[in-house]
């Protein structure tokens, strides 16, 4: 009998932990904004919210899972700190973080309000993106405190070595320290110049969800659907045409995300991809917005983007996709936003509307240029397409160039199907 009990009790913990996993990954990121707003540093946030998430583990088998675990680990979070802070000043009394504990203590309500708590992450994100940080220290750190993205993932979307992209976010949180930068949402007047920073900081989030830079998913639908809430949230704030033109570029995108896998999570490309999968009321919301931002005349390179999705959306199959409209909007986007993905994907537009050859053509420039040299995807649309040219020697060799670039696993298996195809 004391031996069932026992399996029963480590059965019961096991159960329990599995529930407070899963309530770090849906949860983390809310409490350590908040904690954030309340304790005023990153770092003593961050320490609380561990603080937190362990006497979850320890105090709930005994008390009980509360009925608000999110304002149950904020709130031990916030004391934990408290605690710590108290202790410090007794044996540091000069310690400047220590001089902040009494603040805190007499803020006691602050944590309580479910409305301020939902607001917390947009908050965070327009700290994050002050004008006093260099813009890629406002997306890496937004990235790493507003999403919890692992520092390789960020490095692996800047393109960068990962230490250089730590010693950003290191740079950054002290700067908001040392510099008092406030946690709020500016005022309606500073909101434009603002605008673009925390637009690419919500574009990169959506990426990372959309087309993870590593791992066994293609697919991070947690980030996705973050992104797609902050970005309704810029919108209801500040109404401008990019902001709802980057929202219907993420609807227009996520709409595919059900056809983009298979049952068994390999990747399916676009034009294979199942139509009648599509979220059809996404993709009415996304081309909605795509034609409010582009009737004000004031869009930019989101709205230009979402336009380019909208054409593939309303395509009824991909036979039926008008090619040279989008070539059309991608020479647009490519005056309004100049950058080598940008001629990548109108190179491989170019391939659908003109030919293979004409798109590798495009494709052998700009990595002859030197761009893109480390970008799987550059490899992998040139093998696609010397593929589809006859060129297998040169398909094969682009493929393994890929393949040893992505960190991907859906992306690797589709690549080494490709390969066994070519050596078939």
């Amino acid at each position: 009998m004391t031996e069932i009990c026992q399996v029963g009790d480590q059965q019961a913990a096991e159960s329990l932990r599995e529930v407070v996993e899963a309530i770090y990954r849906a949860e983390s990121r809310r409490v350590l904004a908040t904690l954030i707003r309340l304790l005023g540093d990153f770092d003593l946030a961050e320490e609380a919210l561990h603080d937190a998430f362990r006497a979850a583990l320890e105090q709930w088998p005994q008390e009980g899972m509360p009925a608000n675990p999110r304002a149950w680990l904020v709130s031990t979070g916030r004391f934990k700190a408290i605690d710590g802070l108290r202790k410090r000043a007794r044996f540091h009394p000069l310690d400047p973080v220590a001089e902040q504990v009494e603040a805190i203590a007499a803020d006691a309500p602050a944590w309580s309000h479910e409305e301020d708590i939902e607001d917390d992450r947009l908050r965070l994100i327009f700290t994050c993106c002050h004008p006093a940080l260099p813009p890629d220290a406002q997306v890496a750190l937004t990235l790493r405190e507003v999403c919890g993205l692992a520092t390789e993932a960020i490095a692996h979307a800047f393109l960068v070595p990962a230490p250089t992209l730590a010693q950003r976010i290191v740079r950054a949180k002290a700067k908001i320290r040392n510099a008092r930068i406030p946690y709020q949402v500016p005022e309606r007047a500073e909101l434009p110049e603002r605008l673009a920073s925390v637009l690419r900081v919500i574009y990169l989030v959506f990426n990372e969800g959309y087309a993870a830079s590593a791992g066994a998913c293609l697919m991070r639908p947690d980030l996705t659907g973050e992104a797609i809430r902050l970005g309704r949230l810029l919108v209801e704030l500040l109404p401008e045409p990019e902001a709802a033109g980057l929202l219907g570029l993420m609807l227009l995108h996520e709409s595919r995300r059900a056809a983009r896998v298979s049952r068994s999570g390999d990747l399916i490309l676009l034009e294979d991809q199942d139509r009648s999968l599509w979220n059809q009321a996404q993709i009415a919301e996304g081309v909605a917005l795509v034609r409010q931002a582009l009737a004000s005349r004031r869009f930019g390179p989101y709205t230009l983007q979402a336009a380019i999705a909208a054409v593939h959306a309303e395509a009824p199959d991909a036979a039926a996709t008008d090619w040279a409209q989008i070539v059309g909007l991608y020479d647009v986007l490519a005056r309004v936003e100049p950058s080598p993905v940008v001629e990548l994907n109108r190179a491989v537009a170019v391939a659908m509307r003109d030919g293979p050859e004409a798109g590798l053509a495009l494709i052998d420039g700009i990595v002859a240029r030197g761009d893109l040299t480390d970008y799987p995807l550059a490899h992998a649309a040139r093998a696609e397409l010397c593929r589809r040219a006859g060129r297998a020697a040169e398909a094969r060799a682009a493929y393994e160039r890929a393949l040893a670039l992505t960190r991907q696993e859906p992306q690797r298996r589709f690549l080494e199907r490709r390969l066994a195809e070519l050596r078939n």
